[in-house]
């Protein structure tokens, strides 16, 4: 039997590249987008044209069954700590890396060396279920997984097992195949993938912004 796939609301938390290239491919995909941006003059002019609405960051929680914390990292428990009533009764997919900046402005050591800032916003928002996915890439293949060579891998991390089946059939509207789909287990798993943030100066000083990914090999 053929499933018919479900429009959601989602709430898009940020207004940079990440939230840009994830807005545009689901609203293609017939959801419902609200993209929640502190600077709405400026989001206005970047998101001419787009099948999404504008909003502040609470009203874009507030609209959404289904949030996307596409915020720096470094400052998303803060952000939406702020948001926890807002976001009370959601899905939380959270794809940020939180690092402190080396002196060239890219990434550099882990902020939460012994933990995750998904763990730190599941603690912080109690009643909101989180699910940790996609920060293994660059925000181009978020979107685009089959731009790449080889095929990339998107990992889920959640206490919420049907908090997960959602955000994996959110993905499916993002172009990732089920098999390429790799669920890890609870929260404290999203240590694991947070941790490939390490590797990404590297690859960004020797190859630029270039698409790339994590890929699991069997």
């Amino acid at each position: 039997m053929i499933m018919e796939r479900v429009s959601e609301t989602i709430g898009i938390l940020g207004s940079g590249r990440v939230g840009r290239a994830l807005a545009g491919k689901l609203a293609s995909a017939g959801h419902a987008v609200t993209v929640g941006t502190r600077d709405p003059a400026r989001a206005a002019a970047i998101f001419s044209g787009a099948r999404v609405a504008l909003g502040d960051p609470a009203e874009a929680a507030r609209r959404a069954a289904i949030v996307v914390n596409a915020t720096p990292g470094d400052t998303s428990v803060e952000r939406l700590g702020a948001l926890r009533e807002a976001l009370k009764g959601k899905i939380l997919i959270d794809v940020s890396n939180a690092t402190l900046r080396a002196e060239d402005g890219l990434p550099g050591s882990l902020l939460y060396p012994n933990g995750s800032v998904a763990e730190r916003l599941q603690a912080a928002l109690p009643e909101t279920a989180v699910v940790k996915t996609l920060n293994t890439m660059l925000f181009t293949v978020m979107a685009d997984p089959t731009s790449l060579g080889v095929r990339p891998t998107a990992f889920l991390s959640g206490n919420d097992e049907s908090a997960k089946a959602v955000v994996a059939r959110l993905l499916g509207d993002l172009g990732w195949p089920a098999d390429w789909i790799e669920d890890l287990g609870d929260i404290a798993t999203a240590r694991g993938p947070e941790a490939a943030a390490l590797l990404v100066p590297s690859v960004l000083r020797r190859r630029g912004l270039a698409p790339f990914a994590i890929a699991l090999a069997r």
